[in-house]
Protein backbone atom coordinates (compact mmCIF):
# COMPACT_ATOMS: atom_id res chain seq x y z
CA UNK A 1 0.00 0.00 0.00
CA UNK A 2 1.12 3.69 -0.75
CA UNK A 3 2.05 6.06 1.83
CA UNK A 4 -1.27 8.67 2.37
CA UNK A 5 -0.84 12.30 0.90
CA UNK A 6 -0.28 14.72 3.28
CA UNK A 7 -2.54 15.63 5.94
CA UNK A 8 -3.86 18.74 4.24
CA UNK A 9 -4.94 16.86 1.37
CA UNK A 10 -6.81 14.52 3.22
CA UNK A 11 -8.70 16.96 4.74
CA UNK A 12 -10.78 18.30 1.32
CA UNK A 13 -14.10 16.27 1.29
CA UNK A 14 -13.07 16.78 -2.63
CA UNK A 15 -9.69 15.19 -3.76
CA UNK A 16 -7.87 16.20 -6.61
CA UNK A 17 -6.01 13.91 -8.95
CA UNK A 18 -4.69 13.34 -12.26
CA UNK A 19 -4.29 10.19 -14.67
CA UNK A 20 -2.33 8.39 -17.38
CA UNK A 21 -5.12 9.96 -20.17
CA UNK A 22 -4.04 13.62 -19.60
CA UNK A 23 -0.63 12.08 -20.54
CA UNK A 24 -2.37 11.06 -23.79
CA UNK A 25 -2.18 7.63 -22.90
CA UNK A 26 -4.73 5.37 -23.89
CA UNK A 27 -2.94 1.68 -24.71
CA UNK A 28 -0.65 -0.51 -21.61
CA UNK A 29 1.91 0.05 -25.08
CA UNK A 30 2.10 2.58 -27.52
CA UNK A 31 5.16 4.18 -29.02
CA UNK A 32 3.25 7.65 -29.03
CA UNK A 33 2.90 7.59 -25.23
CA UNK A 34 5.22 8.62 -23.19
CA UNK A 35 7.19 6.16 -20.56
CA UNK A 36 5.26 5.64 -17.52
CA UNK A 37 8.27 6.96 -15.03
CA UNK A 38 7.89 10.29 -17.42
CA UNK A 39 4.66 10.54 -16.18
CA UNK A 40 4.67 9.90 -12.60
CA UNK A 41 7.72 11.92 -12.64
CA UNK A 42 5.39 14.84 -14.53
CA UNK A 43 1.94 14.09 -12.81
CA UNK A 44 3.69 14.24 -9.02
CA UNK A 45 5.96 17.71 -10.37
CA UNK A 46 2.50 19.36 -11.46
CA UNK A 47 1.27 19.35 -7.82
CA UNK A 48 -1.12 16.42 -8.10
CA UNK A 49 -0.92 13.56 -5.03
CA UNK A 50 -3.87 11.04 -6.58
CA UNK A 51 -3.35 9.06 -9.48
CA UNK A 52 -5.56 6.44 -11.20
CA UNK A 53 -3.81 3.17 -13.30
CA UNK A 54 -4.95 3.62 -16.07
CA UNK A 55 -4.77 1.16 -18.54
CA UNK A 56 -3.86 -2.26 -17.23
CA UNK A 57 -0.22 -2.99 -18.16
CA UNK A 58 0.89 0.74 -18.64
CA UNK A 59 2.24 1.12 -14.71
CA UNK A 60 3.65 -1.64 -13.44
CA UNK A 61 1.43 -4.51 -12.06
CA UNK A 62 3.90 -5.73 -9.57
CA UNK A 63 2.14 -4.29 -5.90
CA UNK A 64 5.51 -4.04 -4.44
CA UNK A 65 7.10 -1.58 -7.32
CA UNK A 66 3.95 0.31 -8.06
CA UNK A 67 3.96 0.89 -3.90
CA UNK A 68 7.71 2.11 -4.12
CA UNK A 69 7.23 3.91 -7.48
CA UNK A 70 4.46 6.11 -6.53
CA UNK A 71 5.51 6.44 -2.68
CA UNK A 72 9.02 8.20 -3.42
CA UNK A 73 6.82 10.56 -5.77
CA UNK A 74 4.26 11.26 -3.00
CA UNK A 75 1.64 10.05 -5.08
CA UNK A 76 -1.43 7.80 -4.02
CA UNK A 77 -3.87 5.55 -6.35
CA UNK A 78 -7.45 6.50 -6.25
CA UNK A 79 -8.68 3.98 -8.62
CA UNK A 80 -8.50 1.67 -11.40
CA UNK A 81 -10.35 1.17 -14.45
CA UNK A 82 -11.69 -1.07 -16.87
CA UNK A 83 -13.87 -1.90 -19.70
CA UNK A 84 -17.20 -3.84 -20.10
CA UNK A 85 -19.53 -5.20 -22.67
CA UNK A 86 -22.36 -6.41 -20.27
CA UNK A 87 -25.22 -5.58 -22.47
CA UNK A 88 -24.03 -8.68 -24.51
CA UNK A 89 -25.45 -11.17 -21.83
CA UNK A 90 -24.10 -14.01 -19.54
CA UNK A 91 -21.87 -15.38 -22.35
CA UNK A 92 -19.31 -12.46 -21.57
CA UNK A 93 -19.52 -13.13 -17.77
CA UNK A 94 -16.20 -14.85 -17.40
CA UNK A 95 -14.10 -13.03 -20.15
CA UNK A 96 -15.00 -10.01 -18.28
CA UNK A 97 -14.14 -11.50 -14.89
CA UNK A 98 -11.07 -12.44 -15.89
CA UNK A 99 -10.22 -8.80 -16.95
CA UNK A 100 -11.98 -7.09 -14.28
CA UNK A 101 -10.31 -9.32 -11.37
CA UNK A 102 -6.43 -8.35 -12.44
CA UNK A 103 -7.29 -5.00 -12.26
CA UNK A 104 -9.12 -5.12 -8.87
CA UNK A 105 -6.27 -6.89 -7.45
CA UNK A 106 -3.96 -4.15 -8.13
CA UNK A 107 -6.52 -1.51 -6.83
CA UNK A 108 -7.13 -3.08 -3.73
CA UNK A 109 -3.17 -3.85 -3.41
CA UNK A 110 -2.69 -0.11 -4.20
CA UNK A 111 -5.22 1.07 -0.89
CA UNK A 112 -7.37 2.37 -3.45
CA UNK A 113 -11.53 1.62 -3.09
CA UNK A 114 -12.86 2.10 -6.40
CA UNK A 115 -12.92 0.52 -9.61
CA UNK A 116 -13.85 2.91 -12.96
CA UNK A 117 -16.17 0.80 -14.77
CA UNK A 118 -16.43 2.03 -18.76
CA UNK A 119 -18.73 0.95 -21.00
CA UNK A 120 -17.56 -1.12 -24.36
CA UNK A 121 -17.37 1.32 -27.44
CA UNK A 122 -19.77 0.56 -30.33
CA UNK A 123 -16.97 1.62 -32.40
CA UNK A 124 -13.36 0.05 -32.94
CA UNK A 125 -11.35 2.55 -30.41
CA UNK A 126 -8.47 2.51 -32.60
CA UNK A 127 -9.84 2.33 -36.39
CA UNK A 128 -13.20 4.12 -35.78
CA UNK A 129 -15.43 1.21 -37.67
CA UNK A 130 -18.72 0.50 -35.98
CA UNK A 131 -18.86 -2.81 -34.39
CA UNK A 132 -22.27 -2.76 -33.26
CA UNK A 133 -25.58 -1.01 -33.24
CA UNK A 134 -25.11 2.37 -31.31
CA UNK A 135 -28.33 1.47 -29.93
CA UNK A 136 -29.26 -1.25 -27.36
CA UNK A 137 -32.77 -3.40 -27.73
CA UNK A 138 -34.79 -3.90 -24.29
CA UNK A 139 -33.00 -7.20 -23.85
CA UNK A 140 -29.95 -5.39 -23.76
CA UNK A 141 -30.52 -2.98 -21.85
CA UNK A 142 -31.97 -5.61 -19.34
CA UNK A 143 -28.40 -7.65 -19.70
CA UNK A 144 -26.62 -4.71 -18.94
CA UNK A 145 -28.08 -3.57 -16.08
CA UNK A 146 -28.43 -7.08 -13.98
CA UNK A 147 -24.99 -7.99 -15.40
CA UNK A 148 -23.73 -4.26 -13.84
CA UNK A 149 -25.52 -5.23 -10.32
CA UNK A 150 -23.82 -8.43 -10.57
CA UNK A 151 -20.22 -7.34 -10.86
CA UNK A 152 -20.89 -4.10 -8.32
CA UNK A 153 -21.82 -6.95 -6.06
CA UNK A 154 -18.86 -9.80 -7.11
CA UNK A 155 -16.56 -6.77 -6.76
CA UNK A 156 -17.71 -5.24 -2.94
CA UNK A 157 -17.66 -8.55 -2.20
CA UNK A 158 -14.12 -10.28 -3.17
CA UNK A 159 -12.02 -7.44 -3.30
CA UNK A 160 -13.56 -4.36 -1.23
CA UNK A 161 -14.11 -2.01 -3.48
CA UNK A 162 -17.30 0.04 -5.42
CA UNK A 163 -17.81 0.31 -8.50
CA UNK A 164 -18.92 4.10 -10.41
CA UNK A 165 -19.56 3.70 -13.74
CA UNK A 166 -18.45 6.04 -16.78
CA UNK A 167 -20.97 7.53 -19.26
CA UNK A 168 -18.50 7.91 -22.19
CA UNK A 169 -19.18 9.22 -25.46
CA UNK A 170 -19.33 6.25 -28.68
CA UNK A 171 -20.88 4.07 -25.98
CA UNK A 172 -24.30 3.00 -24.69
CA UNK A 173 -24.06 5.02 -21.78
CA UNK A 174 -23.65 8.35 -23.16
CA UNK A 175 -26.68 10.79 -23.28
CA UNK A 176 -28.65 12.21 -20.79
CA UNK A 177 -31.22 10.05 -21.81
CA UNK A 178 -29.47 7.09 -21.63
CA UNK A 179 -27.53 7.91 -18.13
CA UNK A 180 -30.82 8.26 -16.50
CA UNK A 181 -32.39 5.20 -17.95
CA UNK A 182 -29.43 3.32 -16.69
CA UNK A 183 -29.31 4.76 -13.26
CA UNK A 184 -33.32 4.36 -12.66
CA UNK A 185 -32.79 0.41 -13.82
CA UNK A 186 -29.62 -0.38 -11.17
CA UNK A 187 -29.21 -0.61 -7.58
CA UNK A 188 -28.09 2.30 -5.87
CA UNK A 189 -26.29 0.20 -3.16
CA UNK A 190 -24.47 -1.53 -5.62
CA UNK A 191 -23.93 0.28 -8.92
CA UNK A 192 -22.50 4.54 -8.56
CA UNK A 193 -21.99 6.57 -10.69
CA UNK A 194 -18.48 8.29 -12.21
CA UNK A 195 -19.40 11.55 -13.79
CA UNK A 196 -17.25 12.12 -16.70
CA UNK A 197 -18.13 16.10 -16.92
CA UNK A 198 -16.12 16.54 -20.50
CA UNK A 199 -17.75 13.11 -21.47
CA UNK A 200 -21.70 14.12 -20.69
CA UNK A 201 -20.94 17.64 -22.39
CA UNK A 202 -19.82 15.79 -25.47
CA UNK A 203 -23.10 13.50 -25.23
CA UNK A 204 -25.57 17.10 -24.67
CA UNK A 205 -26.33 16.68 -20.67
CA UNK A 206 -25.72 19.30 -18.12
CA UNK A 207 -23.52 17.84 -15.06
CA UNK A 208 -24.72 20.12 -12.97
CA UNK A 209 -28.21 19.10 -13.16
CA UNK A 210 -27.26 15.38 -13.26
CA UNK A 211 -25.65 15.93 -9.70
CA UNK A 212 -28.51 17.84 -8.21
CA UNK A 213 -30.60 15.36 -10.03
CA UNK A 214 -29.01 12.07 -8.76
CA UNK A 215 -26.74 13.41 -5.94
CA UNK A 216 -27.07 10.11 -4.07
CA UNK A 217 -25.52 7.90 -7.17
CA UNK A 218 -22.47 10.19 -7.42
CA UNK A 219 -19.20 8.70 -6.15
CA UNK A 220 -16.75 9.86 -8.87
CA UNK A 221 -15.97 12.81 -10.46
CA UNK A 222 -13.64 13.56 -13.75
CA UNK A 223 -13.01 16.60 -14.60
CA UNK A 224 -12.41 18.13 -18.26
CA UNK A 225 -14.03 20.23 -20.50
CA UNK A 226 -14.70 20.04 -24.05
CA UNK A 227 -14.38 22.88 -27.11
CA UNK A 228 -17.53 24.05 -27.94
CA UNK A 229 -16.24 25.53 -31.75
CA UNK A 230 -14.85 21.81 -31.95
CA UNK A 231 -18.28 19.99 -30.77
CA UNK A 232 -20.23 21.55 -32.92
CA UNK A 233 -18.16 20.64 -36.08
CA UNK A 234 -17.73 17.11 -34.78
CA UNK A 235 -21.35 16.67 -34.60
CA UNK A 236 -22.27 18.13 -37.45
CA UNK A 237 -19.87 15.71 -39.30
CA UNK A 238 -21.10 12.60 -37.28
CA UNK A 239 -17.12 12.50 -36.33
CA UNK A 240 -16.09 9.39 -34.22
CA UNK A 241 -14.73 10.16 -30.37
CA UNK A 242 -10.86 9.55 -31.58
CA UNK A 243 -10.79 11.88 -34.48
CA UNK A 244 -12.53 14.21 -32.47
CA UNK A 245 -10.16 13.73 -29.78
CA UNK A 246 -7.01 14.03 -31.96
CA UNK A 247 -8.82 17.56 -33.60
CA UNK A 248 -8.99 18.87 -30.07
CA UNK A 249 -12.09 18.61 -28.77
CA UNK A 250 -11.39 17.98 -25.41
CA UNK A 251 -9.13 21.39 -23.94
CA UNK A 252 -7.65 22.62 -21.00
CA UNK A 253 -9.52 24.51 -18.60
CA UNK A 254 -11.53 26.91 -18.22
CA UNK A 255 -11.25 27.57 -22.12
CA UNK A 256 -14.35 24.89 -22.59
CA UNK A 257 -17.50 23.99 -21.28
CA UNK A 258 -18.98 23.04 -18.57
CA UNK A 259 -17.21 25.63 -16.28
CA UNK A 260 -16.19 23.36 -13.86
CA UNK A 261 -16.30 25.74 -10.61
CA UNK A 262 -20.30 24.79 -10.45
CA UNK A 263 -19.53 21.58 -11.30
CA UNK A 264 -17.50 21.13 -7.89
CA UNK A 265 -19.83 23.28 -6.18
CA UNK A 266 -22.79 20.90 -6.50
CA UNK A 267 -20.60 18.16 -5.90
CA UNK A 268 -19.59 20.04 -2.32
CA UNK A 269 -23.18 20.43 -1.45
CA UNK A 270 -23.19 16.72 -1.18
CA UNK A 271 -21.76 16.86 1.65
CA UNK A 272 -19.23 13.97 1.22
CA UNK A 273 -15.67 12.75 0.11
CA UNK A 274 -15.34 12.04 -3.52
CA UNK A 275 -12.38 12.19 -5.85
CA UNK A 276 -12.34 14.61 -8.70
CA UNK A 277 -9.99 13.46 -10.79
CA UNK A 278 -8.29 15.24 -14.18
CA UNK A 279 -8.76 13.33 -17.57
CA UNK A 280 -8.06 15.59 -20.60
CA UNK A 281 -8.00 13.12 -23.78
CA UNK A 282 -5.05 13.99 -25.76
CA UNK A 283 -4.13 10.76 -27.67
CA UNK A 284 -2.02 11.24 -29.50
CA UNK A 285 -0.05 14.28 -28.23
CA UNK A 286 3.72 15.81 -27.84
CA UNK A 287 5.36 14.04 -25.30
CA UNK A 288 6.31 17.97 -23.83
CA UNK A 289 2.45 19.28 -24.14
CA UNK A 290 1.02 18.03 -20.44
CA UNK A 291 3.52 18.88 -18.51
CA UNK A 292 2.35 22.31 -18.90
CA UNK A 293 -1.48 22.05 -18.98
CA UNK A 294 -1.37 20.06 -16.01
CA UNK A 295 0.52 22.67 -14.19
CA UNK A 296 -2.36 25.45 -15.25
CA UNK A 297 -4.97 23.54 -14.93
CA UNK A 298 -3.62 22.34 -11.01
CA UNK A 299 -3.63 26.17 -10.17
CA UNK A 300 -7.00 26.79 -11.97
CA UNK A 301 -9.10 24.33 -9.79
CA UNK A 302 -6.80 25.35 -6.65
CA UNK A 303 -8.50 28.90 -8.05
CA UNK A 304 -11.70 27.02 -7.52
CA UNK A 305 -10.76 26.07 -4.04
CA UNK A 306 -10.37 22.41 -5.13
Amino acid sequence: MTAAPSPAAAAHRIRIGSAPDSWGVWFPDDPCQVPWQRFLDEVSEAGYEWIELGPYGYLPTDPARLADETARRGLAVSAGTVFTALHRGPAVWEDTWRQVGKVAALTRAMGARHLVVIPSFWRDDRTAEPIESPELTAAQWRDLATGMERLGREVRDEFGLRIVVHPHADTHIDTEENVTRFLDATDPDLVALCLDTGHYAYCGGDSVRLIQTYGERLGYLHLKQVDPEVLAAVVREGLPFGPAVRRGVMCEPPGGVPALEPVLSAARELDVDLFAIVEQDMYPCPPDRPLPIARRTRRFLRGCGA
